[in-house]
């Protein structure tokens, strides 16, 4: 009798927008990753159209499984308010579903969360198989932020964190057995609808403020960044396109190589060429700004009456 082979859980969220990102993270995981396990795939989603739900399926396999999952229940009390807009200037549901895995998914007790603008270059069991022991979440400080006046100020100001302890949210390697028994999906929609949190990074910042104290810091290779001020790594095992670094948008992007070495062979190649050929200039100057603006707010919001770090030091009702 043959043994199966054990299940590896990863979770992606998206919307139309990003599936083609996703076509191309789902193909570089898939050639990298070990064939001592099953994988299966699950992207959440709202109203991914049949088209885009076709393309994306075409590259799972039997032992690479892609399942689609729609978001409708739940999210009624997360509104397009201006706290819960992403970098400040636009509302999207799917940056919240992350917080709601733990109790969708009871039949798994680990996980991979990653965000949908990514390459895996190595090969994502060796993240599965590190060990978390009590911690609630793996992750990598968001080291992107950590060293710009404004966000290390904002970082340690709003949200309580330590700025180098600050991680970033879009790679999660989740203990959910712990999360469900901290009830960590009811304390975050109870942490929203009570506080109404001005944020810059809305979900990345609730998760730091939550599980601060019980995270597991990963090995920067799961998480590389391109950072101009930064040698790139030899050999990332995770390359993560952050905040404006899309090279889909833009030329000269650190990693770039990697993105286009498994774009090309995916069934979203054209359709990324188009993007980026027809990438505007008014596009860029909007980026430019949101960013000018994210820089102002982190200025700003840590002179609200209510942060994250006000609440957890008059309240203490914050951290899990």
């Amino acid at each position: 009798m043959t043994q199966e082979k054990p299940i590896i859980p990863i979770f992606f969220t998206i919307d139309n927008g990003y599936a083609p990102c996703l076509g191309v993270a789902l193909a570089s995981m898939k050639a990298n990753a070990s064939r001592d396990y099953q994988y299966r795939i699950h992207i959440l989603h709202q109203e991914l159209t049949a088209e885009n739900i076709a393309k994306l399926s075409s590259i799972g396999e039997d032992w690479f499984q892609v399942h689609f999952e729609e978001m409708k229940e739940g999210l009624e009390s997360i509104t397009d308010r201006k706290e819960n807009r992403l970098r400040c200037d636009y509302f999207t549901m799917t940056i919240y579903f992350r917080l709601f895995i733990p109790e969708m998914f009871p039949e798994y007790d680990k996980g991979i969360y990653i965000d949908s603008d990514i390459v895996v270059p190595g090969d994502i069991s060796r993240l599965y198989n590190i060990q978390l022991g009590d911690n609630l979440l793996g992750a990598c400080p968001d080291h992107s932020v950590s060293e710009i006046p404004e966000f290390a100020h904002y970082i340690e100001e709003s949200t309580g964190v330590n700025r180098y302890k600050y991680i970033n949210s879009g790679i999660l390697l989740m203990n959910l057995a712990e999360m469900r028994k901290c009830r960590m999906t009811e304390h975050f929609l109870h942490l929203l609808n009570t506080y109404h949190f001005d944020s810059i990074a809305p979900d990345q910042d609730y998760i730091n403020a939550m599980c601060y104290g019980r995270i597991h810091f990963l090995d920067e290779e799961w998480d590389a960044m391109p950072n101009k001020q930064k040698e790139p790594m030899a050999h990332p095992s995770l390359i993560h396109y952050n905040l404006f670094d899309k090279p889909w948008c833009y030329d000269d992007v650190q990693y770039e190589d990697y993105f286009w070495q498994y774009a090309r062979e995916n069934v979203y190649y054209q359709e990324l060429l188009e993007i980026k050929r027809n990438y505007s200039d008014e596009q860029k100057k909007s980026d430019m700004e949101c960013l000018e603006n994210m820089l102002t707010n982190a200025m700003r919001i840590p002179n609200n009456p209510v942060t994250f770090k006000k609440i957890h030091e008059s309240e203490g009702t914050i951290r899990l």
